[in-house]
């Protein structure tokens, strides 16, 4: 019996169709839907039936008005951090190292020939892919490897969401030899609120303040949301 957990051979092909589904369910995304569920069956990387979710999602995309399919998209991925599609987002947050990381991710795409347009960010999980998907297969598997953690959580948070786009990130996971399994994800506010900027006199006759005109102690809070993520 085959092991399903085995390291998948080369998929290049499926990479790029992964990728393609993480991107922006434009115009030319659903133009080419059955294109691209043809490129998957093709190539085989994947176990039948993790194929026939991908088929019903790109089908889904293809069927469906596209302000409806493009609103999902945003709302499902550009405003929370559970389902950030930017891995560093999961990794440094907002904190200072995420700039010299990002220098780093990119000068490793330009040594590989990849060069990205100004729109796009070298943590997004679909340049990723595409850059996987250049790379032979051993490298490949391990890069993808290496962020299988964040890949279960964006798993996790998707199916928690009752979202088909958790069967792309299953189909990651196991190209990168890893099991596609459920793990704990906490609740996460929309990143609306986590960069609101805190009142400025938030509760002054309460925070701090005995009685109306005493002095009252100056304190620098820092916001709870806006702690750096493990």
């Amino acid at each position: 019996m085959k092991n399903p957990f085995a390291p998948a051979p080369a998929a290049p092909r499926s990479l790029r169709v992964l990728a393609r589904l993480l991107s922006y369910p434009d115009e030319a995304l659903r133009a080419h839907a059955a294109d691209m569920a043809q490129a998957l069956a093709g190539e085989g990387a994947l176990a039948v039936a993790r194929r026939g979710e991908l088929e019903l999602l790109l089908a889904r995309l293809a069927r469906r008005p596209a302000l409806a399919v493009e609103a999902e998209f945003v709302e499902l991925f550009d405003r929370g951090r559970s389902t950030s599609l930017h891995l560093f987002e999961h990794v440094h947050g907002d904190s200072r190292d995420r700039g010299p990381a990002m220098i780093d991710l990119i000068r490793t795409y330009e040594q590989a020939g990849l060069l990205l347009r100004e729109d796009e960010l070298p943590d997004h999980l679909s340049v990723l892919l595409e850059y996987a998907s250049t790379q032979p297969p051993a490298q490949a598997r391990e890069l993808l490897a290496e962020t299988a953690h964040i890949l279960r959580a964006l798993f996790s948070a998707l199916l928690k969401k009752g979202s088909p786009y958790a069967s792309v990130l299953a189909a990651v996971l196991e190209l990168a030899g890893e099991r596609a399994e459920p793990v704990a994800v906490p609740e996460d506010e929309p990143l609306d609120r986590t960069w609101e900027e805190p009142p400025v006199f938030d509760g002054c006759s309460t925070a701090g303040q005995a009685r109306p005109g005493a002095a009252q102690a100056v304190r620098f809070v820092r916001s709870a949301t806006q702690g750096v993520q493990p």
